[in-house]
């Protein structure tokens, strides 16, 4: 029997990704700054790994970033905005 860590998720900001490695394969979550807006182009989940919740976890931990540091974000990439649409606790984040 094997004990899973939960997946860690890391922020390169050096690339502006956040990013988890699950089973070996790379899960990102693609931004960029402007100014006071934190612009979300692209999340990618390899299809071996769809439907376990890490994109949601990506996106969550993006969210919480962009909050704690005082960002509205602009929810380009289409997964994002589905999740906001589906968290209410998000929404004020919107610009």
């Amino acid at each position: 029997m094997t004990t899973h860590d939960p997946p860690t998720v890391k922020h390169n900001s050096a690339i502006n990704r956040f990013e988890l490695e699950q089973d070996g394969l790379m899960c990102k979550l693609v931004y960029r700054i402007r100014g006071k807006k934190m612009i979300f182009i692209h999340a990618n989940v390899p299809p071996a790994l769809e439907g376990r919740g890490l994109g949601s976890l990506l996106v969550r931990v993006a969210l919480d970033y962009a909050r704690a540091n005082g960002l509205k974000v602009v929810p380009f990439c289409p997964f994002v905005r589905a999740y906001i649409r589906k968290h209410p606790e998000y929404q004020d984040l919107m610009r």
